[in-house]
């Protein structure tokens, strides 16, 4: 671990140059020594920690010389890291441009992920947002604001962080109004969702209460809740049967995502400088992009993306056998932000942008064969 942590620093070091190293040196923390670096070494190993932070930029106040505490914030990027590493693990298109990043020795900005829930009776599963508020809010996230999508019969909250807004990437949670559909298309959903379970254990939920009243939990409570926190952001679900996946496909595209994928981050989103450039710089490549940029209403948000990667999914056909079918799942995106005020960058969110990119997941599924 050890060395690993030095080898990575030396890599910065190298890519900063001499001159940079020297000036930064008095301030600069070994990486293997904090406890950010900690927590996710013991979460999930060296290997992993050491290529979340070579591709991660990491704001300097998160790394923290190691303590036998972890702070909110601290889980909280620890978090967002392993979450941003799903969405490469899920879609290709992801591990390819951030495998470019690392090459060239750019490392991403995180700036937000985005899932999608529904509201109404998930069984042991709480309803909507509240399912991840409930985890977001002892992090330290506190709703900045909602925006309504009503073309997509949904809400959507933009969670951002108290400590370090403009640093810890800010969690997009949209949620679904089945009562804005037709009959068919409720009790589909309400056979599909209505038996999810509950993947915080009692010790989990507790960890999260002290963690919300003291701001800091001990370094093994933290280890111990990381992995639980990870788990919330998948499907809670069975199976949907492939009728009722297509009776949800015919009406919203979006709750027909939720029956395959879950909770799992819809996408994740790189800030860079500029979106246009990016996305010319990846149509170059051959790489599956959304044909424009969205502007928001003020001008100064920008974002476009990868289409979905197409994922096989297994469905409960006619007679109960498991049928199979390729239908989309997860993305990667981009975006740039300008500052509304000198010095002060705008993390807000656009209703027409988050609409407009919703659609990279409404490709149609391929027929579904038998499985097993």
């Amino acid at each position: 671990s050890d060395g690993l942590g030095l080898l990575l620093l030396a890599r910065e070091a190298a890519r900063a140059g001499p001159a940079a190293t020297a000036r930064s040196h008095p301030t600069m923390q070994i990486l293997h020594e904090t406890t950010l670096w900690a927590l996710l070494d013991r979460a999930v190993g060296t290997v992993r920690t050491v290529r979340l932070f070579e591709a991660l930029q990491i704001h300097p106040s998160l790394l923290r010389p190691r303590s036998d505490t972890v702070s909110r914030v601290e889980l909280a990027q620890a978090l967002n890291m392993l979450l941003f590493e799903d969405v490469t693990r899920r879609v290709p298109m992801a591990l390819a441009y951030v495998g470019d990043a690392v090459r060239a020795g750019r490392k991403l900005v995180f700036d937000h992920g985005a899932l999608r829930t529904v509201a109404a009776d998930c069984g042991a599963l709480p309803a909507g947002c509240e399912a991840f508020r409930r985890i977001l809010e002892p992090l330290g996230f506190e709703v900045r604001g909602v925006y309504p999508l009503d073309r997509l019969g949904m809400t959507g909250r933009a969670f951002a962080h108290r400590d370090l807004p403009d640093h810890v990437a800010q969690f997009f949670v949209s949620e679904l109004h089945p009562e804005r559909f037709g009959a068919d298309f409720q009790a589909a959903v309400q056979r599909t969702v209505g038996g999810s379970r509950d993947p915080l254990p009692l010790l989990a939920k507790a960890l999260l209460c002290d963690l919300e009243q003291r701001g800091e939990l001990p370094f093994a409570a933290a280890v111990q809740l990381l992995p639980n926190l990870v788990g919330c952001f998948d499907r809670q679900h069975g199976e949907p049967t492939w009728a009722d996946y297509q009776t949800m496909l015919r009406e919203s595209a979006e709750m027909a995502w939720i029956a395959t994928e879950g909770n799992a981050f819809n996408h994740a989103t790189d800030r860079v400088t500029d979106v246009h450039t990016v996305a010319a710089e990846q149509r170059r490549l051959g790489r599956p992009m959304k044909d424009v940029v969205e502007v928001s209403a003020s001008g100064r948000v920008r974002q476009t993306a990868f289409r979905a990667a197409m994922v096989e999914r297994l469905f409960v056909g006619d007679g109960g056998a498991l049928v199979a079918a390729t239908v989309p799942g997860s993305f990667h995106e981009f975006i740039t932000r300008d500052e509304e005020a000198p010095g002060v960058l705008d993390l807000r969110f656009d209703s027409g942008n988050a609409t407009a990119i919703f659609g990279m997941t409404s490709q149609l599924p391929q027929p579904a064969t038998a499985g097993g």
